[in-house]
């Protein structure tokens, strides 16, 4: 179709062949996009499949086909008509119109595909298949106006003042067909016409001939539509470009003519910060920069149709840039005096910055280049001394110098992290931290003046780079994470925590407006990052420093974001499951600011009390005993009314379990005689019965409960019994020498008053001894009975506290046995990994 916006995207490659069901191709050469054009010119992907080539009874024709590689539908079938324009562009893109309003593209995944399905069509149509078009678009009438189109070029009208419209409707005329584009180009080129066109341009100035400058601005336009290389080297030549803007100034749907030469001329100052010896460069950097001002500043926005005609401009534009990168990165004497003026300290401010600027814009213009010239070009600089230059310039105290000097640190960081690791590493052996580059550009981050920290966002996302092991080289010896954090620790760290420091040294911040929040959140982001990443000397910085307890002071800030912040940094901890962590924490009374939180934050629902109770949750399904314990014995009173969410009552449960094990440890023995008769451990095989329990889902039972479904009467019923009947026999017998044990143990350790959590005696009986009468089958009090009080997962006050009892073929047992804490590592772990509701239906077999 002569009016199609850009080409669709092609096929993306995939390694290996594609398989069609039913026999269809099975390689990637006819594999293909379809496409159609909407309403809003724009193209819409109909899926992808296979092209075949096949005559059709139907249609009476030879016909395109798609097959659907996902399922083998039909996605088109389209006859070949003798008399449809055919395109092919960038050698895998044919294109089409069905209809007046309905166009077609195929984008293929392989030239070779594309080529011979364009050889078919070419067939039908008795085409050379050299063509890029299958047909003239040209209608009848205006076949009339250019009288012979099938002649070898087109003949333009005389280049003359009178004509000017004449051009014009020409020009206009031609760009819709690619054809006849083509030929206008041809004839622009071989008759010198541009030349002749801007004479004129001087005539009407002179004669203030607005009409005719009218006519030539759209005269220049359409020629910049033709997308012609050889059009544009002589329309942005010394001779011609500025002749070309001036045309273009006059823009008949403005009111008045723009000023853009005047602008070019007296306005824009080329500044020579280090003088530039050859006039070919200095000619390039001239052009590149006028051409760039037209292409942004001087020519309208295009539509969607002409910004795919004017793809040839900014291909000028990005090949002018390659060219002048390759001249000055081979001009030595240049790149040397250029960094040379910049670390050298008699250089003015002004001058500085100059250089400055240009070397961020000599980096900027680096990114067009391809992968290997950039990789030449960063060694070039890094040869030159970049990064020691960039060191001098940030310990400067001009703020737009430090800026700069930061975007060009930035190219480097993307480009090579480890390049500029390395440098670090080695200036630390003779400089002081306070001139390290890392510790200047922490320093920069955190004396970011804008109110959003634009900067400092950039500044920590290239630090973040820095220290992740992820792109860090895994040589043979694979010393550069060590080496690295080692010095980072070391020599930075310090630097990066300062204002966390500084301001939680109370129990709330000392400062805490938006900017100072927005900070510390930042530096709370990447201390998370490090946690994740960094283990020992991330573990060993914090347990030394103290440094959770500070950032919990933060927990207390107004600004909600911060304290989600530093709540985010514990979990982080607390989900490595590490006792070095745990025990820091527990010794702290580190659980204190987040409990706190969480009741002064009352009964909002909000991501603040999410975050909370997910943090609890995690402690109770992953079963951290140490925590556990340290939850309950201390925040108890403050959380056992938080009802709405069984975490906090499920912990206590935890808790009561692991209490039972410590204050009782013959059940330990009898624990271990139990368990020889419910499986045998060097078998590591599980009876039937056993394999039952494991299979049964988790999620069906209730949450806290130990309930066990009737099943049949496990094998010995009278051995195991027996010692149970001996055991809760002494059991009684030691029931108030228990009870002295769990009151001392309670009491024990630094607890906030608000906070303390004791048992009475009651408690404590109700904990050990209940009468088995009373959880007999169906009875009121027995868990998960019908009659049993509380909601679903919830255990009610009168059997919260008592070890689960429960029965099995009519006679009545513990379920929950303690664990074996004298036992080998690995069977501790296999008891452990059991949900609680599996682990009492194997220990009550």
């Amino acid at each position: 179709a002569p009016d199609q916006p850009c080409p669709p995207p092609a096929v993306a490659s995939q390694s290996g062949g594609c398989s069609v069901a039913g026999g269809r191709m099975t390689d990637t050469r006819r594999r293909v996009k379809v496409y159609t054009l909407n309403e809003d010119r724009q193209w819409d992907d109909r899926g992808t499949g296979h092209v075949s080539s096949c005559y059709v009874e139907r249609l009476k024709g030879m016909s395109l086909l798609v097959r659907a590689e996902s399922d083998g539908s039909l996605l088109l079938e389209s006859k070949i008509n003798p008399n449809t324009a055919y395109q092919k562009q960038q050698d895998t893109l044919i294109v089409w119109s069905e209809a007046e309003n309905y166009d077609l593209a195929l984008s293929f995944q392989e030239k070779a595909g594309c080529d011979e399905i364009w050889e078919k069509i070419c067939q039908v149509q008795g085409k050379d298949p050299s063509v890029d078009i299958t047909q003239d678009l040209v209608d009848e009438s205006e076949e009339e106006r250019f009288d012979d189109m099938s002649s070898p070029g087109l003949e333009l009208p005389s280049c003359e003042l009178s004509r000017l419209e004449e051009i014009a409707e020409l020009v206009a005329s031609s760009l819709p067909s690619p054809l006849r584009r083509e030929k206008l180009a041809l004839a622009l080129e071989n008759e010198g016409y541009i030349k002749k066109l801007l004479e004129i341009f001087h005539v009407c100035e002179d004669l203030e001939n607005i009409e005719g400058l009218h006519h030539l601005y759209e005269i220049i336009k359409g020629i910049f539509l033709l997308n012609r290389t050889a059009l544009f080297e002589v329309m942005f030549s010394e001779e011609c470009i500025m002749d070309v803007i001036g045309c273009l100034e006059y823009d008949p749907s403005l009111s008045q003519s723009r000023k853009h030469r005047e602008f070019l001329t007296k306005t824009a100052k080329f500044k020579e910060v280090i003088p530039i010896s050859d006039p070919e460069l200095k000619q390039k950097i001239h052009q590149t920069y006028r051409v760039q001002y037209i292409q942004d500043m001087v020519l309208p926005t295009p539509s969607v149709f002409e910004e795919n005609m004017l793809s040839t401009l900014h291909s000028f534009i990005f090949f002018n840039k390659v060219e002048i990168v390759g001249m000055l990165q081979e001009d030595e004497k240049f790149l040397t005096d250029l960094f040379a003026q910049l670390t050298d300290e008699a250089t003015d401010e002004e001058k500085r910055q100059e250089l400055v600027n240009f070397l961020k814009e000599f980096c900027a213009f680096s990114q067009t280049l391809q992968p290997q010239n950039r990789d030449a070009f960063f060694k070039t600089l890094s040869n030159m001394g970049i990064l020691p230059a960039l060191e001098v310039i940030l310990g400067m105290d001009d703020a737009q110098v430090r800026s700069a000097a930061t975007d060009i640190f930035s190219y480097l960081v993307e480009y090579n992290p480890s390049m500029v690791r390395e440098f670090v590493m080695q200036e630390a052996q003779q400089n002081d931290d306070d001139i390290l580059l890392i510790n200047l550009i922490i320093e920069h981050m955190i004396c970011d003046t804008d109110p959003e920290l634009g900067g400092a966002v950039l500044l920590m996302g290239l630090l973040r780079t820095l220290v992740d092991p992820e792109n860090m080289l895994a040589t043979a010896n694979k010393t550069e994470k060590t080496e690295f954090l080692g010095f980072f620790y070391k020599h930075c760290m310090h630097v990066l925590t300062a204002p966390l420091l500084a301001n939680t040294t109370e129990d709330k911040p000392s400062k805490d407006d938006f900017q100072t929040a927005q900070l510390l959140a930042l530096i709370l982001e990447l201390l998370t990052f490090c946690v994740e990443h960094h283990t020992y000397h991330i573990k060993n910085y914090i347990i030394n420093k103290d440094i959770l307890r500070r950032v919990l002071v933060l927990m207390a800030s107004k600004h909600a974001f911060l304290a989600l912040c530093a709540l985010r940094f514990k979990r982080k901890i607390i989900g490595l499951k590490d006792e070095f962590y745990n025990r820091y924490i527990m010794k702290s009374f580190l659980f204190e600011p987040v409990v706190k939180a969480f009741l002064n934050n009352g009964s909002r629902y909000n991501l603040m009390n999410s975050a909370i109770i997910e943090m609890f949750e995690f402690i109770r399904v992953e079963d951290i005993k140490s925590l556990t314990a340290h939850v309950i014995e201390n925040y108890w009173k403050a959380l056992e009314d938080v009802d709405y969410v069984q975490t906090f009552k499920g912990l206590k449960l935890r808790f009561e379990q692991q209490r039972e094990r410590q204050d009782n440890p013959k059940l330990d023995s009898m624990r271990s005689i139990l368990r020889n008769h419910r499986y045998r451990r060097d078998a590591r095989t599980l009876e039937d019965e056993e394999e039952m329990w494991f299979n049964t889902d988790e999620d069906d039972m209730e949450d806290g409960e130990a309930v066990v479904p009737p099943s049949d009467k496990p094998k010995n019923d009278e051995d195991i019994m027996d010692p149970i009947s001996k055991f809760m026999e002494r059991k009684k017998l030691k029931e108030s020498e228990e009870k002295e044990v769990l009151l001392k143990t309670n009491l024990s350790g630094r607890q906030s008053p608000s906070f303390k959590l004791s048992f009475s005696s009651g408690t404590k009986s109700n904990l050990t001894s209940q009468s088995s009468a009373s959880n007999l089958p169906g009875s009121p009090g027995s868990p998960g009975s019908p009659g049993s009080p509380g909601s679903p997962g919830s255990v009610s006050k009168s059997t919260s506290q008592m070890a689960a009892i429960t029965t099995k073929g009519g006679l009545v047992g513990l379920v929950d046995y303690p664990d074996d804490d004298e036992e080998d590592d690995e069977d501790e772990d296999k008891e452990e990994t059991l949900p609680l509701s599996k682990k009492a239906k194997l220990e009550s077999s």
